[in-house]
């Protein structure tokens, strides 16, 4: 995984785990990495995975089962889709506003790329990054 310097990296493997369960890797009520597994395997300290998984589980996404392990909760795809929602609304989208404007573009150029879009690509893009 390659870390962006904007965000925490606590925050970034947090969108890690919820990307894994948004794509149906990481499955409702089942068992996701332990803490050492998943800092293995992103090569970062365990305690800032256990930060990650503090943050998610005070999000009710995932939740501890104490002595078993870490599983993604029932709602987990509900939750992450209304934090990310929020998060887009209130950081992401003026910062689009801001430059549509400043650019001189319009809603219809951008719904004209919005129609070419397409999510397969997403996916497998998304999928060949598992693979590295």
């Amino acid at each position: 995984m390659e870390f962006r310097s904007n965000e925490s990296i606590y925050l970034q493997i947090a969108d890690y785990v919820s990307d894994k369960i948004l794509l149906k890797k990481w499955l409702p009520e089942t068992k996701i990495p332990s803490v050492r597994d998943l800092a293995f395997t992103l090569e970062v300290n365990p305690n800032t995975v256990m930060r990650s998984y503090e943050f998610l589980q005070q999000a009710e996404i995932i939740y501890n089962k104490r002595g078993v392990g870490v599983f993604v909760d029932e709602g987990a795809v509900k939750k992450i889709k209304a934090l990310r929602k929020k998060k887009f609304l209130d950081n992401d989208l003026p910062l689009v506003f801001k430059n549509m404007y400043v650019l001189g573009i319009d809603l219809k150029e951008i719904h004209e790329i919005y129609e070419k879009f397409q999510p397969e690509r997403y996916l497998n893009e998304q999928n060949t990054d598992d693979e590295n």
